[in-house]
């Protein structure tokens, strides 16, 4: 097992590698740099995509072949100025050496600082990520707490008048966006339009540091009570109905029948030998599901609930094209993913040992 983890450790760098490779390139086609937001706002224009979407003239700036005509178009901005941006942001290099430059600072863990905000990209990713761990983990948590339960019991009852009302109760929940719930329990319990009961916004409340060690505990979950419920609902559905259908299909296999037959019983049959192999399936599908509660609805439910978290700074980053945040952030999501990975098939042995990941062919 070693041996593969030591392998599986070795491909988070070249899989990083193409993933920043990818982006990096990707971004050098974008119209609307930094240098460009920058000169929309001194102009007045406020947002540089109304100036690469505006007029004619405009349009001219995006197309022109140079980094000087690009910038310059019918400005009028001094040329001395406008070189002394591309210096100040790196842009006077060729986009290789800017790329080997990144890789070299990311080689030191030292990401740049961000373009707008005159700090580390670092300081940064480690002032929003309280937020995003808090979602992810606690969203996935609580996911798998109910749904695994849920889905035995539902395998076990299959075809009752159970299975069939918490079927449909969940089929509701998941035919709901994430946001309208969001919302919806805003109005309800937020002070919206019916009981105050939990906070509006923000991950912890103003005295937190002068609350007891009990207390800190108490209030910083009562905060994300409601935003982990909204992160969690979409996510109910598919785990329940994917634990009770493999349950189902390994119920229904030889082995089973045979343990029944020699007079097990039914808990032992169902934790003993259905819930070893049924898991697998269920546990496969827990990167998927962490990567999406934490990326991918981290973005709505942070700004439904006024949270400031990895979702909000990589949105921010990518209007404003601050490349340093928009890469940072980048790899910090695609090392967790990757991360997660690794700990998915951890678990796999740790539920079965039987599966042996040294003796697979790579």
């Amino acid at each position: 097992m070693g041996a593969y983890i030591l392998r599986r450790l070795a491909l988070v760098v070249p899989t990083l590698l193409g993933i920043m490779v990818i982006n990096f390139t990707l971004v050098q086609f974008v119209p609307g740099g930094p240098i460009e937001q920058i000169l929309a706002q001194l102009e007045g224009e406020g947002d540089v995509f109304e100036s690469v979407a505006g007029s004619s003239s405009d349009a001219g700036i995006v197309e022109a072949s140079t980094a000087d005509e690009r910038y310059r178009g019918s400005r009028g901005l001094p040329e001395e100025f406008i070189k002394e941006l591309e210096i100040q942001f790196g842009f006077d290099k060729p986009p290789l050496e800017r790329f080997l430059d990144m890789l070299w600072g990311y080689i030191r863990f030292d990401f740049g600082e961000s373009y707008f905000r005159s700090i580390s990209v670092v300081d940064l990713v480690i002032e929003k990520l309280p937020v995003s761990i808090t979602l992810g983990l606690w969203s996935t948590l609580a996911a798998y707490l109910v749904s695994i339960p849920l889905g035995i019991r539902k395998a076990v009852r299959d075809g009752t008048q159970f299975d069939t009302w918490t079927s449909g109760a969940i089929i509701v929940g998941y035919a709901i966006p994430g946001f309208l719930f969001a919302i919806l329990l805003l109005v309800l319990f937020a002070g919206g339009s019916y009981f105050r009961i939990f906070p509006l916004r923000g991950l912890v409340s103003d005295n937190f540091a002068d609350l007891s060690l009990i207390g800190q505990i108490l209030d910083y979950f009562w905060h994300i009570a409601l935003p982990v419920l909204a992160s969690t609902i979409s996510a109910f559905a598919t785990l329940t109905l994917l634990t009770k259908n493999s349950f189902l299909d390994e119920i229904k296999k030889h082995y089973v029948m045979t343990a029944r037959a020699k007079g097990v019983t039914e808990r032992r049959v169902l934790y003993g030998h259905i819930f070893r192999n049924a898991m697998l399936i269920v546990i496969a599908g827990f990167p998927a599901v962490f990567v999406s509660v934490f990326f991918g609805g981290s973005l709505i439910i942070e700004t439904i609930f006024s949270l400031d978290g990895l979702g909000r700074l990589g949105y921010e980053a990518a209007v404003a094209r601050d490349y340093p945040v928009i890469f940072g952030t980048l790899y910090v999501f695609g090392l967790l993913g990757l991360v997660v990975g690794i700990l998915s098939d951890l678990t796999y042995v740790w539920i079965d040992p039987r599966i042996d990941f040294e003796t697979r062919e790579t």
